[in-house]
């Protein structure tokens, strides 16, 4: 088994991804809410602290994404939350760039506390690409201007829930990964990202699933896009949706798996590890009924796995082993996905209130907090110079 760690290791240095230049997705470049930009602050304050914080011109859940010196987030707004938003703000001072809005073509009726704007966007280092619960789906370059559009719920009328839809997009080899999962016209699609035309369209389990794709390396710059749904996770090539191989025992639809080289620690059973880097069916390392997530996803960092349960409590387990070390109870309740960087662990609750954790102490402890004072119900977003924390109308921005 050390032998596969180390492998995971060095094939998280040679992800395309693990970069510190940029976030370009929902948890980060390795899909697992953590960089390598060294530690997080010791310590969190209003005076200091806050770098910039700015007023967003409608709601959202989704997270920010960062490409050098600019960050982009989405948000809706009317009331219908029929204006969709995508905005280009400056890492640097916070000032609007550019700002573009579109018309949801399909339905916007949602949860009331969750938003049209709750996946986050994604970029492929050209184009900036934004996904709503109305399944209209936009391209823009760098600069805003529209490359394409599209409006799923055109071609596919019956693809909603009533709770609203809320799974993030990723991208590899010139593919766009949609999960348009739900209980009626269920389907994941692999799209070109040049021209927003349908590569593939695979049928997927007729079930409401909010919990993302993730995007796994392999040797050779190969890539496969991880599929996950309450019957298991589909591992399937981003450019023909060829199915590579199927874990079919069973899978969360809220949290979504997190990476950490050739292993995929899936939410299944509590958690399982899966190696993928062999031939055919990936490999089940172990499987740790007592690491169970919750809402929030599981985040990697420095040979540990960490869950976030709803209500508060951080459960701290052996990457290697699933063995749990230790537990903490934190002040919940969350929804959003903690972020971490070195041996420090951020965690901000549904009431705004940002958690550092110390996570190199035996049983992990909180060692600063920050009352942003408002509605934060998404995942924090990290780059080399801040901490991006999304909450329902505004964006700031931490120092690091």
């Amino acid at each position: 088994m050390k032998k596969t760690f180390l492998l995971s290791a060095l094939c998280s240095l040679l992800c395309p991804w693990a970069t510190n230049a940029h976030w370009p997705q929902f948890r980060g470049p390795d899909f697992n809410g953590t960089d390598n930009a060294g530690e997080l602050p010791a310590q969190l304050s209003a005076s200091g602290g806050i770098a910039w914080q700015t007023a967003l011109p409608g709601r959202g859940l989704s997270s920010p994404i960062i490409l050098k010196d600019r960050v982009y987030v989405t948000c809706s707004s009317g009331p219908k939350q029929q204006t969709l938003h995508v905005l280009c703000l400056s890492a640097t001072d916070g000032h609007k760039i550019w700002e573009r809005t579109f018309q949801a073509t399909g339905r916007t009726m949602c949860h009331e506390k969750t938003s049209v704007a709750a996946p986050s966007p994604a970029t492929d280092g050209e184009r900036v690409f934004a996904l709503f619960s109305s399944n209209d789906l936009v391209c823009l370059d760098l600069d805003g201007n529209l490359v394409w559009f599209r409006g799923l719920s055109v071609d596919y009328p019956n693809a909603s829930n009533s709770l609203g839809m809320s799974s993030s997009l990723a991208t590899a080899d010139g593919a766009l990964i949609a999960q348009v999962e739900n209980d009626t016209e269920s389907f994941t699609a692999g799209i070109d990202v040049a021209t927003g035309a349908n590569l593939w369209k695979l049928d997927r389990p007729r079930m409401a699933n909010w919990c993302s794709p993730t995007v796994l390396s392999l040797p050779g710059g190969k890539h496969l896009a991880a599929l996950q749904s309450g019957k298991g996770i589909t591992a399937v090539d981003p450019r023909t949706g060829r199915t590579a191989w199927d874990y079919k025992d069973g899978a969360s639809t809220t949290a979504s798996s997190a990476l950490s080289g050739s292993v995929i620690y899936a939410p299944s059973h509590g958690l399982t590890a899966l190696d993928f880097s062999g031939d055919g069916e990936p490999k089940q390392l172990w499987r740790a009924a007592q690491l169970r997530p919750g809402t929030a996803s599981p985040v990697i960092a420095g040979g540990r796995i960490l869950l976030m349960a709803d209500g508060g409590v951080l459960t701290c387990g052996e990457l290697e082993t699933g063995k749990r070390l230790w537990q903490l109870r934190t002040k919940g309740p969350f929804s959003g996905t903690p972020v971490a960087a070195g041996n420090r662990l951020l965690a901000v609750n549904e009431k705004g209130l940002a958690q550092l954790v110390d996570l190199s102490k035996p049983e992990g402890e909180v060692i600063s907090e920050l009352d942003l004072n408002h509605t934060v119900l998404s995942t924090p977003s990290l780059a080399k110079e801040g901490i991006y924390i999304r909450g329902e109308s505004r964006l700031w921005k931490l120092r690091r």
